[in-house]
């Protein structure tokens, strides 16, 4: 009787660990690919070409652990979560007016697609015409590379919410504040969401592009240093720094998801 109960216990609590252990390893196994072939590749290859990652860790931790270095990757971090504050922002602004007016609508829809069509190279060279001061060029140049693309997915996010529903909320009569956090914020938050990942990895490039020509300080200004003095372990180091943010920032967006969500039913076939 009592090995039955010991049998009923321990074979949920199995099965979670298993589950877990393969989440965990399937997740991990394209990085640890990744890192092999690197490895693999420094066996062969002369170290300016391949360092070894044992190299590579140790610039890292230096340039975690050194204060002086540090302030270049928090200049850099700063710089991106600014420009995508800002950028968000006006959009989400822009997408509310296109979604009350179809003559906003008209008028902003070809300004925008035009922006998006303008390469992110000549939006620095137009900041470093325009501007003198480096913190707002580089402002300048995240707001304006990343705001179509958050204008866009907010504007289809409240294109798509159903209108019977919304036409049964306003029999209500609701608040503007009630309206907005009972019916709209939950139905856009997914767009949401998403435009803050897919814009977090187009920011992170652009950032180190303005800083590689316009600025003296940040992880881009750094890179241009490494690559004056050939140094490949020191590029990648500084590399690692931004795909580190952009990867605990996924993390962040992803926990928010999964908690703002977890109402929603999951499907055990995959579509």
């Amino acid at each position: 009787m009592s090995g039955r109960v010991i049998e009923t216990v321990d074979t949920p609590l199995s099965t979670h660990l298993l589950t877990a252990a393969k989440r965990v390893g399937t997740s991990l196994l394209p990085f640890a690919v990744v890192i092999a072939l690197w490895q693999f590749a420094s066996l062969f290859f002369p170290s300016f070409l391949f360092p070894s990652l044992v190299t590579v860790f140790w610039r890292c931790l230096k340039i975690l652990t050194d204060g002086a270095l540090f302030i270049d990757v928090a200049a850099t971090v700063l710089r991106i979560l600014a420009g995508l504050t800002g950028a968000f922002l006006i959009g989400g602004i822009l997408a509310l007016l296109m979604a009350r007016s179809q003559a906003v609508d008209k008028f902003l829809s070809p300004i925008l697609t035009l922006f998006q069509g303008i390469p992110a190279l000549s939006w620095v060279v137009f900041a470093i015409i325009w501007f003198h001061g480096v913190e707002f060029r580089i402002f300048f140049i995240m707001v304006m590379t990343t705001l179509p693309a958050f204008a866009f997915q907010i504007l289809g996010a409240l294109r798509a919410m159903s209108k019977d529903l919304m036409e049964m909320v306003f029999s209500f009569r609701p608040t503007r504040m009630k309206l907005f956090r009972v019916m709209i914020a939950p139905a856009i938050l997914p767009e949401i969401l998403t435009s803050w990942k897919v814009n977090l990895g187009n920011a992170s490039r652009v950032v180190v592009v303005a800083e590689l020509v316009g600025a003296t300080g940040g992880v881009g200004y750094q890179l241009l240093q490494q690559q004056q003095m050939f140094d490949m372990a020191g590029a990648l180091a500084w590399t690692l720094q931004l795909v580190f943010f952009v990867l605990l920032v996924q993390a962040a967006l992803t926990l928010i998801e999964k908690t703002a969500f977890r109402y929603r039913a999951v499907s055990e076939r995959a579509i």
